[in-house]
């Protein structure tokens, strides 16, 4: 699915008018018959239903919404701001329409507001601004919404939070953004949707399909995307009757370090949960015996050292290796590391410890072989990057660092975005905080590791890798719970995950 830049979604309804025969008052028309049953969903008749609308099309929704609500006898009150004298025509079509319908409720603001008293029974229907807002609410509109934050009512903004803008909000007045409850999003979602500082302004969202041209979405150009299982489902290679424990790839895994090894067994169970035909875990002799005894089907490679990674490994046998999970920052496993990078030719995974090292020792971030597949979190990220005020700048700055290494980043959080050097941006909808728990990266890179060891490219092997660890861990949790949940239980949950995949 595409993620169009709200400039483009005006765009498309434009398009949309012109070449589907159909007038804008018709299509606001079902937009509010989608919002209106989307309220309806979710509220009975015993609630009022407080509508605040702007002066433009946002407005001219929301007024089409009470006209509706109104028609199916729910106590409904409207409030239009028209402080300019200047209201869209859409918007005064509607406002003629729910006059002829009977309805009294109605006060245009021109400049004294007399706000409403609001309980926590009431329902606020924000219909200010939609997202073609390009500057921050003040004045009196940032009074209004004070008062509606301020308010004990639940908010269903529509289309987005009035005062949010739909990309990039670095230069935003937060206090002067609706917070919404359920943000009811028409046509596509927008990108700051995605951003985890913007969950408590946008609530919980959903997209109204108003039938916008597919033919103007198809060929839009952008830099977001959401996966979907669609896009997933035709990457995997499926296997064949004479195949071979060879035909799938040798991985390698350096992991571990004294009181780490359990990174070293959850990359590894992942690993091999996840399809590779055969796999090798370099790492300290302390960590022998438990993973000759926790991953039995592996083979293990002692590392000279007895608690560090502190050699390189020969990479001639495999076909992949991933780096990081659980190794340690200690200064000999730092020059192992960069040592084994500089010199890698397979395809590679870099993750946890091995990504901290890098931004210790930046000036060797050039030793990164082009299209390795960067795994970090926010914080690993930012060491290498720089902090960031918001995740539209920490986007930004990943890109730039994906484009001047040419390599992959898989930026972990709610909605994983897998970065291509190219620019694009593939967010990942599967996945649920009860995943935010220690060793959960760690699976993560086993199972990248395993499709790079198969042959998957690596823009497959993100994608792929990331849909299907969020998969495993919403099957995990509808088994255990999210507060319950641990990265054993995503690995464990590989199996059903890969075959609901995979079925048919």
């Amino acid at each position: 699915m595409k993620i169009l830049t709200c400039t483009q979604q005006k765009e498309a309804d434009e398009y949309t008018i012109a070449h589907n025969s159909i007038l804008s008052i018709n299509l606001m028309e079902k937009a509010a018959t989608l919002l209106t049953d989307a309220i309806c969903k979710r509220w009975d008749k015993s609630h009022r239903i407080v509508i605040f609308a702007g002066p433009g099309n946002n407005g001219g929704d929301a007024v089409a919404v009470a006209r509706m609500l109104h028609l199916k006898s729910y106590q409904v009150e409207v409030f239009l701001f028209n402080v300019t004298g200047k209201l869209s025509d859409d918007c005064l079509t509607n406002i003629r329409r729910l006059h002829e319908c009977g309805f009294t409720s109605y006060h245009e603001v021109t400049s004294q507001f007399d706000a409403p008293k609001l309980t926590a029974h009431d329902i606020v229907i924000d219909g200010l601004f939609g997202s073609g807002l390009n500057k921050p609410l003040s004045g009196g509109f940032a009074a209004v919404v004070k008062y509606i934050n301020a308010s004990a009512a639940k908010v269903v903004s529509i289309d987005v939070p009035s005062g949010l803008m739909g990309e990039d909000n670095s230069y935003n007045i937060r206090q002067n953004i609706v917070q919404a409850d359920i943000t009811l999003s028409i046509g596509l979602p927008k990108l700051a949707f995605l951003f985890p500082e913007n969950e408590e302004l946008v609530g919980e969202w959903e997209v109204l399909d108003i039938g916008i041209s597919q033919e103007y979405i198809e060929n839009a150009e952008t830099r977001y995307l959401i996966t979907e299982e669609k896009d997933i489902r035709p990457l995997i290679t499926p296997r064949h009757k004479f195949a071979h424990k060879g035909n799938y790839g040798h991985g390698l895994l350096i992991t571990g370090s004294y009181g780490m090894g359990g990174a070293a067994v959850l990359s590894a169970r992942a690993c091999l949960r996840s399809g590779v035909g055969l796999l090798t875990i370099h790492t300290p002799v302390c960590n022998h015996t438990l993973l000759q005894t926790c991953v039995p089907e592996a083979m293990v490679e002692d590392d000279v050292h007895e608690r560090f990674f502190a050699e390189p490994a020969e990479l001639d046998n495999y076909q992949a290796v991933g780096i990081g999970c659980g190794l340690g920052q200690e200064e000999i496993t730092a020059q192992a590391v960069i040592e084994q990078v500089r010199d890698c030719e397979i395809p590679l995974v870099l993750d946890a410890d091995a990504l901290n090292i890098f931004s210790t020792y930046r000036n060797n971030l050039s030793y990164i072989p082009k299209n390795t597949i960067l795994t970090p979190h926010i914080g690993e990220l930012e060491r290498i990057i720089g902090r960031c005020s918001n995740s539209y700048e920490r986007i930004s700055k990943a890109k730039d660092l994906a484009n001047s290494l040419q390599c992959y980043i898989v930026l972990k959080g709610a909605w994983t975005v897998v970065i291509t050097p190219e620019g694009l941006c593939h967010f990942n909808p599967t996945g649920n905080p009860g995943m935010a728990t220690g060793g959960s990266g760690d699976v993560l890179t086993g199972i990248i590791t395993a499709l790079l060891a198969q042959g998957y490219s690596e823009e497959e092997a993100c994608k792929l890798g990331t849909y299907v660890h969020g998969l495993a861990g919403d099957i995990a949790r509808n088994k255990v719970g999210e507060i319950s949940l641990k990265a054993g239980d995503i690995i464990e949950a590989l199996p059903e995950a890969w075959k609901s995949l995979t079925k048919n």
